[in-house]
């Protein structure tokens, strides 16, 4: 393991940076805890007013310890904490953690003193945990550097799953739930704010990590992005599952996230492509970070999704089903060697998706039986049993039918309905994965036989020379639609025939030669939205009529936005297709380029039904997309309506998304609404288009 895995993680020498012999008080529980959970190393209290504190000796400051120090804890506040980080840097000591908030998370003067701190990290090269870190914990061997409550347990278990945790106090709620059913971990770690160690880097160290075989993430933003892609491809090809749960999906979700740490908590949309991206598997409920893992370590890659449910309580099982089933998991039909089995006895197992075998099946030998007959049909992948009161009740008679399925080959997974903590622990202990949710069941059952691989990242061609001189005329002249239209077309995205004509005596002649009908089009670098502003006018029929209307459009978006420069009318060809879609690029904070097709037109934003992935995608790629998009059904031969031509449509997504290059490093969002699908081998045409660069 590195030297700074060796400091963070399992430190020898610990320095306490504003130690306290009151036991009141949160500054004192790191010595505390440390000691109680069997720390064998030196911990160095530093307190200029004590000579000793809880019975180790105290230093006056970091100067008056001799030898290395491998960790140390700031526990001071705002400025002190920037000072004595700055004495760690002096004093060259490798790893310091800042126990305090108050920083970006307060406002301009806390953003500005984390600027200091940042500031001492390059300087000095000491690697900083926090601020606002509740510490950091190993369980073997025991390193409780933390001053979280939780850690007053009698007892610190051990366990082989890692965590990385953007919130401190969720450190500790995880611990106990985990605890409750006899789980433990390897590494527990609080970063805080992130000025610099942060979730990607440290995950990338517990793939390194042999006491780690699971890395879950409690996430609120991502500030290092690349680090984690790298540590999920590295995870995944060392066959440890990276599972992350992540804030911000509502927008006061977001708020909050960014009130906590002084984060940006970003698109959720963008954070699930990313995931997808990278192998990461995301999870939806809090506790299926607990969940989760337990199918996924040690197993294969799964051969299908159909899931076989067995049960001795109909409504229970009905709750797991319905929400597999939301899950994108297919429901297996009893295999008929089981009904044959079970109708002796007196089960009627054939009807429906589950086999429920009632009270009158719920002998041990008859649930041993359904399961082996369950895992045994080669028309499923997986089975989950689901026990009823019993387990709450009888738990030791309700799961000892269970047990001996720890093992199977193919997963396997007991869903309880009841709240039965002891039935929960007793499967937990003998390594069957066991749930007290059915959504969280449900979950990690999706996560087992669905789990993504990470993607191969496309390759991009270098830019033509085309498009880079259309990327220069809309940087010297500003984009309006002419020029964005343009550049798109130079990127092999086809385009509605169009005429760009500086005042409105010259449309008639415009469309004489485009050809009736057509669209007249304000142009303007100002004006985004045109048709908010009047200025688009549709299927006019005629030169004389198009006239006319560019003589009131210009009154019309004067009046709407005085300011705004006119450069003249766009006269495009009037085209129809059988559906109008959105595609649209960002550069993304936290993620990098992203790319969106969705339903497009004027109801884009009401309906939001949209795909979005990391930039560039393959044709394969954005063929998933559209399949994802529920209104573009209707060019998917639903009901027997007209195909559109969704490869033409791929194909034009993949092309907008090489704006991913870094030549195009410049485009900060581009937008094409609508780009119309035509009839199957008619293609698709772009007839509205957005550029904006970087400030």
């Amino acid at each position: 393991m590195s030297d700074l895995f060796q400091a963070l993680f399992e430190p020898r020498r610990i320095a306490l940076i504003g130690a306290s012999a009151d036991v009141t008080k949160t500054t004192s529980r790191p010595q505390r805890f440390l000691r109680k959970h069997g720390f064998v190393g030196e911990i160095l209290p530093i307190n200029p007013s004590r000579t000793e504190i809880l019975g180790e000796k105290a230093y006056r400051d970091l100067d008056a310890v001799s030898g290395d120090i491998d960790h140390a804890y700031i526990l001071l506040n705002g400025k002190a904490a920037v000072d004595a980080l700055a004495a760690c840097g002096r004093r060259g000591v490798k790893v310091a953690s800042i126990l305090a908030g108050g920083f970006a998370d307060a406002g301009a003067a806390g953003a500005s003193m984390q600027d200091d701190l940042a500031r001492i990290v390059r300087e000095t090269g000491v690697r900083l945990v926090g601020p606002n870190s509740i510490g950091t914990v190993s369980t073997d061997p025991a390193v409780a550097l933390t001053a979280n409550a939780a850690f007053a347990v009698d007892k610190l278990r051990s366990g082989s799953w890692g965590l990385v945790s953007q919130s401190g106090s969720l450190i500790g709620a995880l611990l106990s739930r985990a605890d409750a059913r006899g789980i433990g971990f390897s590494r527990l770690i609080s970063v805080g704010n992130e000025v610099d160690l942060a979730v990607g880097e440290i995950a990338d160290m517990m793939v390194d990590d042999p006491r780690t075989n699971a890395i879950l993430l409690f996430m609120e933003t991502l500030r290092d992005g690349e680090r984690l892609a790298r540590a999920a491809r590295r995870a995944h090809e060392a066959g440890k599952p990276v599972i992350a749960y992540k804030l911000g999906r509502s927008d006061i979700g977001q708020e909050l996230a960014k009130s906590h740490t002084g984060a940006i908590a970003g698109s959720d949309a963008t954070f699930d492509a990313f995931c997808r991206r990278h192998g990461i598997v995301r999870v939806s409920m809090f506790e299926s970070l607990i969940d989760v893992p337990a199918l996924l370590v040690d197993r294969p890659p799964a051969k299908g999704k159909r899931v076989a449910v067995a049960t001795t309580t109909g409504g229970g099982a009905a709750m797991v089903v319905d929400n597999m089933a939301m899950a994108g998991l297919d429901i297996a039909d009893p295999p008929q060697a089981l009904v044959d089995w079970l109708k002796p006895l007196g089960i009627a197992a054939g009807e429906g998706k589950l086999v429920d075998l009632t009270l009158a099946g719920a002998k041990p030998e008859i649930v041993s039986g359904t399961i082996e007959r369950l895992l045994a049909d080669d028309a499923n992948d997986a089975a989950i049993f689901v026990v009823g009161s019993s387990a709450q009740f009888n738990p030791e008679l309700a799961v000892e039918p269970l047990l001996k399925f720890a093992k199977s080959a193919k997963p396997f997974a007991v869903a309880l309905t009841p709240a039965a903590d002891k039935s929960l622990a007793l499967l937990t202990a003998a390594g069957v994965p066991a749930f007290r949710h059915p959504e969280s069941c449900a979950e990690a059952m999706a996560a087992c036989l669905l789990r993504p691989a990470p993607q191969p990242v496309p390759a991009l061609a270098e830019p033509t020379r085309r498009a880079l001189d259309a990327l220069e005329a809309g940087r010297v002249n500003s984009f309006d639609e002419r020029r964005a239209a343009d550049f798109f077309g130079a990127l092999g995205v086809p385009l509605a025939k169009a005429l760009a004509i500086p005042d409105a005596k010259r449309v008639a002649a415009a469309v004489n030669e485009i050809g009736a009908p057509v669209v007249l089009k304000i142009l303007s670098r100002d004006i985004a939205h045109k048709t908010e502003a009047g200025g688009v006018a549709l299927g006019l029929p005629d030169g004389q009529t198009a006239a006319l209307a560019a003589r009131e459009m210009e009154k019309r978006v004067r009046a709407h936005s005085p300011h705004a420069k006119l450069d003249g009318f766009l006269i495009q060809k009037m085209e129809r297709g059988l559906a109008e879609v959105i595609l649209g690029f960002r550069r993304d904070p936290l993620v990098g380029p992203t790319v969106t097709v969705g339903l497009g037109g004027v109801l884009a934003e009401i309906y939001k039904d949209a795909a979005t992935r990391l930039a560039p995608v393959d044709e394969a790629e954005a063929k998933q997309m559209i399949d994802e998009v529920k209104g573009l059904a209707t060019i998917r031969g639903y009901r027997n309506l007209p195909r559109g031509d969704v490869a033409a449509l791929a194909k034009a997504i993949a092309a907008f998304s090489t704006l991913a290059h870094k030549a195009f490093a410049d485009v900060s969002e581009a937008e094409i609404n609508p780009l119309l699908v035509k009839r199957e081998g008619e293609g698709v045409v772009a007839v509205d288009g957005l550029v904006l660069l970087q400030p």
